[in-house]
Parts: C-alpha cells; sequence; structure tokens
C-alpha cells in the first residue's frame, strides 16, 4: 500500500479494489483474457480520478491522481493489446 493520506478516505478504498483486479489480471495468461480485468481496472481507477474533493495544493491528492493516471494508461494499453491479440488469433 502506498502512503497517500486520504481525506475522505477514498484512496484506500479504491486501492484495495484496484490491487485485487490488478493481481487477477496479471494471473492472466494472455493479453485477451486480461482484457476484462483491466477494463474493470480501468473503472475503479477512474472513480479516484473523478474525485470531487481533489486538492491541487496536496500532495497526497497530486500522488494519488498521479498514480491513477498512471495505472489507467497501463490498463488501457492491455486493453488494446488484448484486442490485437483476438484479433491476430481469429
Amino acid at each position: 500500500m502506498t502512503g497517500v493520506c486520504c481525506p475522505i478516505d477514498l484512496f484506500p478504498k479504491q486501492e484495495e479494489e484496484i490491487s485485487r483486479l490488478t493481481q487477477a489480471m496479471n494471473q492472466a495468461r494472455t493479453a485477451a483474457k486480461k482484457v476484462p480485468w483491466a477494463q474493470a481496472l480501468v473503472e475503479a481507477v477512474d472513480v479516484l480520478l473523478a474525485c470531487e474533493h481533489y486538492e491541487e495544493e496536496s500532495l497526497d491528492c497530486r500522488l494519488c491522481r498521479s498514480f491513477s493516471e498512471l495505472r489507467r494508461k497501463t490498463a488501457t494499453l492491455i486493453v488494446e493489446a488484448g484486442r490485437l491479440d483476438s484479433y491476430r488469433r481469429s
């Protein structure tokens, strides 16, 4: 777990789900099988990115946003790779 101190406790709640989804995605053997987990990960991360309590001055908020943006980019790349894998196999 990261050291983000969320004033509304949204980060720790989402972090638990994000960690679960990441673990499941990492266990999938092919890119195509990772897609459902990656799509769910994007949705979980989007909750953090849509936080209405984001404060630019807060280091914790900025860290949460940075982690979330990176995770979203990674999950989106996995979704694209999975689609390419599925297309290649068909």
